[in-house]
């Protein structure tokens, strides 16, 4: 395995040589130039010591000098140019533009957590000053902040080797929050986050960020990951991928000794609601904006619209008839690997096998030689979809399914069927939002964002953006994984009873030395305390 620190930069730890593993071209299978190393117990255990060490220093570090390493992390990741979206388009299959639009949004996102951090508010200082003679007793001093949890592991994702893996939001956030970080790469994409992680390295080396404030492990199965969830010196987990993989180690992080939070983004059907009035005025257009939603690089995005609910009608044909044309003009596109392409082929065959579906379109060229996937839309009865869980689930890929309903009473039962997601997306006129107005009332306890008259897939980073929902879409309905509030995942509460100032954080101190916004005596202030 490789793993990286502060004073083992890009050095091999071998164990067995069976251990070993290569990067896959998924669009021609061939191996790629590089070879990795899976981790054993003893690297995993050297990994958390060094960031439990680190945290003692790292917790304690100013936020300038904390904001600077953010900043020059994403200065090195732009300084590794053209190799690193080169890497990447081998080891995913992913277009280069793409890519480059992905590299942007990862670098924005630490220099945007950079700015959260010189800024200081993210710690929620709140200070209620002691009333010595309140009667009938007195009222103490108390002081509250946001501080660190400690090591967090971070798992990379398949389906954004850039901006949700090595240098993603979770380690962002995590290093925003201040805590080490030990990332455990996905195999997809081993080098693209071995660059990603000489970037890391390069970023701590020239801030004087302490050893151990970043590791990087490589594993081929899941070995690695477990143990490092299980293991007593992690004290939280991030994690996006699928429902099994995330449920799986969230059930591993509750039965330690210690329980820790892992937030877990597991995916999402994002259900949407085709209004009468809305698909009257135009199915044609709006079929063509649904069937490039649903196609989107390969369907694999967590927002893909796969789960479409209309009102019997003309009109609903019509709409179903354009997608159906629109999905045949689409090709097969290549998947992120050849297990997801292999996951998407047989769950696709497994819900066209489903009692009462009709395939509107399927152009049945997939390409199990270049793991591409050919995009399928299929349609069923409410009655039908109310009946079988199984249409329910994700199906990850470019995938979609109409469900049929005879009146609102049945889309109401439809809704109230589905899981917990992510997005739900509401596409209507405005007599079409007075009508269905209960429904669109129900939708906001199923989902974490709520769409109008647009498509869930494109998440903008930013501080009002709402990226987890309700189990089984995250494990965690309370946070977020994109945007500035993904810091809070990663710190918790810690209150200060009846301290001396000179043993308080500075951001607690009676003159304010670090100028953020404060809720003193119930009055949100900059200035020192009176």
């Amino acid at each position: 395995m490789t793993i990286t620190g502060k004073n083992h930069i890009g050095s091999s730890l071998t164990g067995d040589t069976d251990d070993t593993f290569y990067a896959i071209n998924p669009s021609t299978g061939q191996q790629l130039d590089g070879k990795f190393y899976s981790a054993n117990d003893s690297d995993i255990d050297n990994a958390v010591n060094l960031a439990t060490q680190a945290f003692e220093i790292y917790k304690g570090i100013d936020k300038d000098k904390k904001a600077d390493f953010l900043e020059k992390i994403a200065d090195e990741i732009e300084a590794l140019g053209d190799a690193l979206i080169e890497r990447a388009m081998l080891e995913s299959g992913l277009p280069q533009a793409r890519l480059t639009g992905e590299r942007g949004r990862t670098v924005n996102q630490l220099k945007m957590f950079a700015a959260l951090v010189r800024e200081g508010s993210w710690v929620e200082a709140a200070i209620d000053t002691a009333i010595p003679d309140r009667s009938p007793v007195p009222k103490p001093d108390l002081r509250k902040m946001m501080v660190p949890l400690g090591t967090v592991v971070v798992f990379g994702a398949s389906n954004f080797p850039l901006a949700f893996s090595t240098a993603g939001g979770d380690t962002a956030s995590a290093f925003a929050g201040g805590n080490p970080v030990i990332v455990k790469a996905h195999n997809s994409h081993p080098g693209t986050s071995e660059l990603i992680a000489s970037a890391i390295i390069n970023a701590a080396n020239s801030s004087g960020m302490p050893e151990g404030i970043f590791s990087h492990v490589q594993d081929n199965g899941f070995h690695a990951g477990n143990q490092l969830v299980s293991h007593p010196g992690v004290k939280a987990v991030g994690f996006t991928g699928s429902f099994s993989g995330g449920k799986a180690l969230y059930s591993r992080a509750q039965k330690r000794e210690t329980p820790i939070p892992m937030f877990a983004e597991m995916g999402s059907v994002n259900p949407v609601l085709l209004l009468p009035g809305v698909v009257e005025a135009n199915p044609v257009r709006m079929a063509e904006q649904y069937a490039g939603s649903i196609t989107l690089g390969a369907g694999q995005f967590c927002t893909n619209p796969g789960l479409l609910i209309g009102l019997n009608s003309e009109a609903l044909q019509h709409f179903a008839d354009a997608l159906g044309n629109a999905i045949s003009d689409s090709k097969a596109s290549v998947m992120l690997n050849k297990g997801i392409f292999e996951n998407f082929r047989n769950r696709k065959a497994q819900m066209l096998e489903q009692y009462g579906i009709e395939t509107i379109s399927d152009t049945q060229d997939d390409n199990p030689d270049i793991n591409a996937g050919s995009p399928v839309v299929a349609a069923v009865k409410a009655s039908s979809f109310i009946a079988n869980p199984t249409l329910h689930e994700e199906v990850f890929g470019p995938w979609s399914l109409l469900v049929r309903c005879n009146d609102k009473d049945e889309m109401t039962e439809v809704v109230k069927n589905i899981a917990g997601q992510l997005t739900i997306t509401v596409m209507a006129t405005e007599s079409d939002l007075q009508e269905f107005s209960a429904l669109i009332h129900l939708l906001r306890e199923k989902a974490g964002r709520l769409i109008l008259n647009g498509v869930p897939t494109g998440v903008e980073v930013c501080p009002s953006m709402q990226h987890g929902g309700p189990y089984p879409a995250t494990t965690d309905i309370r946070f977020t994984s994109v945007g500035t509030a993904a810091i809070k995942r990663f710190v918790r509460p810690l209150s200060f009873q009846d301290w001396p100032e000179t043993l308080l954080p500075p951001e607690l101190h009676n003159d304010n030395p670090m100028d953020i916004w404060r809720l003193v005596n119930g009055r949100f202030t900059k200035d020192k305390i009176a």
